[in-house]
């Protein structure tokens, strides 16, 4: 499944540009210390953090990441959103909680 096809299908918003939402997502990962994600996340999970600033972009990119997704509406700061554009990450976010999400996506896949 492609990440703009799981934006949709679950109505989540997407804050970053059209970069990245063709990028298959393999699996996922829900995490916010950034180092227990990137010694555990894979490439191709679309990663669920409440974690919002730039930092959280090398890490998906460093693991090759197909997304970010931020769960509760929780708004992502402006520097984090133009690391994401540069960077070609994709930035979701959803009112759903990470365990709903988590639910969720497993359901779509």
């Amino acid at each position: 499944m492609k990440v703009k096809d799981l934006a949709d299908k679950l109505g989540m918003k997407i804050l970053t540009g059209e970069e990245g939402l063709e990028k298959e997502i393999e699996g996922g990962y829900t995490g916010d210390l950034l180092s227990w994600v990137m010694s555990h996340a894979s490439k191709g999970d679309v990663w669920i953090t409440v974690q919002i600033h730039p930092n959280i972009i090398a890490v998906a990119v460093l693991l090759e990441m197909a997304a970010i997704i931020v769960p509760e509406d929780i708004p992502v700061e402006a520097s984090t959103l133009e690391k994401a554009n540069s960077e070609g990450i994709a930035v979701l976010q959803s009112p759903d909680s990470a365990f709903e999400l988590c639910a969720k996506i497993k359901a779509a896949m």
